[in-house]
């Protein structure tokens, strides 16, 4: 599923504009967003666990050039899938 195919679902469902719903959308991924940057989690009961977690610098080697390169720490994203997630792909 597209972003687009997710407004025009959304619109179509909770019946708004699809300008509403792309604004809800928006705000729903951008509080996401802000909240992860925060270092908080975002838990959404059923659906799952949104989470940052802080990945350590290490030196890595390039096999095809045989070059080593240093990849600083840094924060990632990461997803935890809910019980009722979980149900719904494994059917």
């Amino acid at each position: 599923m597209t972003r687009r195919q997710l407004i025009e679902t959304v619109a179509r469902k909770a019946h708004l504009t699809k300008r509403a719903a792309s604004e809800a959308v928006d705000v729903f991924l951008d509080e996401i967003g802000r909240t992860l940057s925060k270092g908080e989690k975002v838990v959404l009961s059923g659906f799952g666990t949104f989470r940052v977690i802080r990945m350590k610098g290490k030196t890595v080697k390039i096999p095809n050039t045989e070059k080593f390169v240093t990849i600083k720490s840094h924060r990632s994203p990461r997803f935890t899938p809910g019980k009722r997630l979980k149900r719904q792909v494994s059917r």
